[in-house]
């Protein structure tokens, strides 16, 4: 129950840990840093993983799945991919009781292995594009975890495209984030910014790496998606050539584009409050509760309960009925608002004599009486896509609130504790590793959203408040997750 949550103000923290394991979203695995998803957290991924896979196949991608294991010849054939993986890897020594002549890789990501497919599959350009997506799980051996958000094994798609041209696989990169971005926001009523990331922030393997960030009611950044331009790089390293239309060969240009159960950590700590979890509708698998008020005729309150439900069902709304007499109203009124059940439909004796029930929003509480009638379904569709678009503009207006423009280094240092910070830089590693070693701030995203460029002047020229020196735009500044 509720009461088993820290509020958010006392730890927020313990808040978000409380509130995972109190809604059964994830519990602990007995095996170091790995989770175990419960039912009520993976249907959350479910519905997750339904849109995206729609949005991905309206795209013209199709799904796959590659071997966990890859071999560790390939990993090394890309030497800043494996640098950048190395210290996360698991690997297998040993199997069948013996040693292995090499070791295998457990899958951080899979661009080695899927490349080296790619080798066989890609001949001439009339094989591009290959647009091919995996819904897989990955392992990374992460030294200090948090449920959903940073742990040994996690739940993830991958995108991985070859393409005839830069422009080609540009194109694919962008569309992609694009694709997350809307995601994000029509779906998970989160608002975010989009651009890419610095050299020293970018994707292992990488020329580029564009993503989304998002702010979490702590006012911290998190990264909700990426989209990587691996340019040749794999191509070269897998030796993977194409004919062309001219009769010449050609290295392949790639993109890999991924999220991960991580959003899951991200909608909660967007949106939820003390008493649970808030769901957006549009990511609920149940977003209707009705509670029948057992009292007076209970068999008649019950029926009327099932036949509201029904008429809810039949026009696309997932609307279940809590009928049991083991717990009072109050008990489910606070139990399912720990889960975060978009609406809640009560009806009692009063109401089947006045012909109207009471419904409440679970994002703001708010209750309003509705007529029990053949209008009552399309009453529910209004208020959930009310609930939804409401739940958006809060995060958005929340976002706003606190994210400060910095003219000076004295407002940075002020700033980057109260949320995003808008500020110029320089474009130099060294001053973007001394912010960071001084106020454990990164650069989030150099931004490319046209309404955030345009809100904060994005593109002008500068002066960087850290070394002086001339700066040609500004970018977003966060403590991260």
């Amino acid at each position: 129950m509720a009461e088993s949550i820290t509020s958010r103000e006392q730890d927020y923290s313990q808040w978000y840990i409380d509130l995972v394991r109190s809604a059964k979203l994830a519990d602990y695995s007995d095996v170091r840093g790995c989770m175990v998803i419960r039912p009520n957290g993976y249907a959350i991924w479910e519905k997750m993983q339904a849109a995206l896979d729609r949005m991905f196949k309206d795209t013209g991608h199709v799904n796959a799945y590659f071997p966990l294991f890859i071999p560790e010849s390939y990993i090394r054939k890309e030497a800043d991919h494996i640098e950048g993986f190395a210290p996360e890897c698991a690997v297998v020594t040993h199997g069948g009781g013996e040693e292995l002549t090499e070791k295998l890789y457990v899958r951080p990501t899979s661009e080695t292995v899927i490349w080296a497919s790619y080798k066989k599959w890609i001949q001439s350009y009339r094989d591009l594009p290959l647009l091919i997506n995996q819904w897989a799980n990955v392992v990374r051996w992460e030294m200090r975890t948090r449920l959903f958000l940073r742990t040994a094994e996690f739940l993830w798609q991958e995108g991985h495209t070859a393409h005839a041209t830069p422009e080609e696989a540009q194109e694919e990169v962008l569309r992609m984030i694009n694709v997350y971005k809307t995601f994000a926001e029509e779906y998970m009523a989160l608002p975010v910014v989009m651009g890419r990331k610095t050299d020293s922030e970018k994707f292992a393997g990488a020329d580029q790496t564009w993503c989304i960030e998002a702010m979490m009611q702590d006012r911290k950044a998190l990264q909700a998606g990426t989209s990587h331009n691996l340019g040749q790089n794999f191509a070269r390293a897998f030796d993977c050539q194409f004919q062309t239309k001219e009769g010449k060969l050609e290295y392949v240009w790639a993109t890999s584009w991924g999220v991960s159960t991580r959003l899951i950590g991200a909608l909660i700590m967007a949106h939820s409050d003390d008493r649970g979890l808030v769901l957006p509708p549009k990511l609920a698998s149940r977003q209707v509760v009705i509670i029948p008020i057992l009292k007076g005729d209970k068999q008649a309150v019950a029926d009327k309960a099932h036949d509201v439900c029904s008429n809810l069902k039949k026009c696309g709304i997932a609307a279940f009925v809590d009928d049991s007499e083991q717990n009072s109203p109050g008990w489910k009124f606070a139990e399912y608002e720990l889960q975060g059940i978009p609406v809640r439909i009560e009806i009692g004796p009063r109401d089947l004599a006045s012909g109207t029930c009471i419904a409440a929003r679970r994002d703001t509480g708010e209750k309003q009486k509705l007529a029990m009638e053949e209008t009552l379904p399309a009453s529910i569709a209004d208020l959930l896509e009310t609930i939804q678009k409401a739940m958006f503009e809060r995060a958005l207006d929340f976002r706003e609130a606190n994210t400060f423009e910095a003219a000076s280094w004295d407002e940075f240092v002020e700033y980057i504790e109260k949320g995003f910070v808008i500020a110029h830089w320089d474009g130099s590693e060294e001053t973007e590793t001394k912010i960071k070693e001084e106020t454990r701030a990164t650069i989030r995203v150099i931004p490319e959203t046209a309404d955030f460029i345009e809100r904060y002047a994005i593109n002008e020229s500068g002066t960087c408040l850290v070394s002086g020196r001339e700066s040609k735009g500004k970018v977003v500044f966060a403590k991260a997750y």
